[in-house]
């Protein structure tokens, strides 16, 4: 009888392991504290969201604050995929912090859904959001309609700045457009007056901003103090309520080029991301007020979108918390074909671990404290 109880008990605790094992653990870290929290509280916000399981298999899900600190989001990540098995990683939500995630990807062998645009270093890592090239062609393409010749540019002094920058030199000279300047400054400064100050010395038609978030504001209003009247265009990493609120009358006029997301409402209603995107941004403002959703949370979601058509194929070549399933689940984004976010309509593959086209960008211009979508 004794033995019988205990042959149950192991028997239980085999299924009781082999359960925890079968689990799936997706893993996150954000920016929900510090300078660049306006971004990373949306994707923190858009995690509470995510369904309790995918595939028929519970999903437990795992959420940390690196403060957009590049070595606290690695250190996040190595104790995610460390301590908790984590069988996939989202985010982080600013570029230095995912290129550093990037090398911890690589050698664990663990898929990075990184929710900032990077270039791609490796074949474990993944960027969810618009490239910046795909967005800074839509800026020189307005640029040259309007006739915009010089162009003077500031950026923040890290990987984001460097990306925007190479963007501009690559494709403005070709459309004869001239870049005068490559003044920088860090996300934390609270001026930027010397580096205005000497862009406007140049001359130029149009200045172009390479920032972020809240940080991103401080040119425009340096500018707007100094009477600047002249075309001012920012990156998609502004398009968010709290970069609104910080610049006020000083970004009014600014063009930028956006996700679809940010403009769902004004889309055509046969556009194939309006009806996901708008039913993401009703469960997201239920949630967490009217006004809060834009594309950073929403990025986040489309990891999830990702995922959720991802592991059932990987689910077929291995167990979560195994190597198998997770090489099976990079293969399988790998193969991820015509998948409708709410961003874009994504077609990834071994070598394209973004998916997106130039059809998933629109330009976007500040009137009266809002986003209003560019014929």
């Amino acid at each position: 009888m004794i033995r019988a109880a205990q042959t149950v008990l192991s028997l239980l605790a085999a299924f009781a392991l082999s359960a925890a094992h079968a689990q799936l653990t997706i893993g996150s870290t954000f920016p929900a504290t510090g300078f660049n929290a306006s971004l990373g509280i949306p994707g923190k916000n858009t995690m509470e969201l995510m369904p309790k399981s995918i595939a028929g298999q519970a999903v437990k899900y795992i959420v940390l604050d690196d403060g957009a600190d590049p070595s606290v989001a690695v250190k996040n990540m190595r104790k995610m995929i460390q301590e908790d098995k984590a069988d996939v990683i989202i985010g982080t939500i600013f570029p230095p912090g995912c290129l550093a995630m990037a090398d911890v990807a690589l050698e664990t062998k663990t898929a990075a859904l990184c929710a900032a645009p990077i270039p791609i270093r490796n074949p474990w890592v993944f960027s969810v959001p618009h490239p910046v090239t795909i967005m800074v062609e839509g800026i020189v393409g307005h640029m040259k309609a309007n006739n915009v010749k010089t162009v003077a540019f500031i950026g923040h002094s890290d990987a984001w700045g460097d990306q925007t920058y190479d963007a501009i030199m690559k494709l403005g000279p070709p459309a004869g457009i001239k870049v005068l300047t490559n003044e920088r400054y860090a996300r934390t400064d609270t001026s930027v007056s010397a580096q205005i100050l000497k862009m406007l010395a140049t001359g130029p038609d149009a200045v172009f901003v390479g920032g972020t978030g809240t940080p991103g504001a401080l040119p425009s209003l340096a500018l707007a103090e100094r009477g600047y009247k002249g075309r001012v265009y920012h990156t998609h990493g502004v398009i968010n309520r709290d970069f609104l609120r910080v610049g006020g009358k000083a970004v009014e006029g600014i063009i930028a080029p956006a996700s679809p997301f940010a403009v769902a409402d004004q889309l055509a209603d046969s556009h194939p991301i309006k009806k996901p995107a708008l039913a993401y941004k009703a469960s997201y403002e239920a949630k967490f007020g009217a006004g809060t959703a834009n594309p950073f949370g929403a990025y986040t979601y489309d990891a999830y979108v990702w995922l959720n058509a991802a592991i059932p194929i990987a689910l077929k070549k291995g167990k979560p918390g195994t190597v198998e399933f997770r090489t099976a689940l990079r293969e399988a984004l790998e193969s991820l074909k015509n998948v409708a976010g709410v961003n874009a309509v994504y077609n990834l593959s071994p070598g394209n671990h973004n998916g997106m086209d130039q059809g998933s960008r629109v330009l976007v211009r500040v009137e009266n404290g809002a986003f209003k979508l560019l014929p």
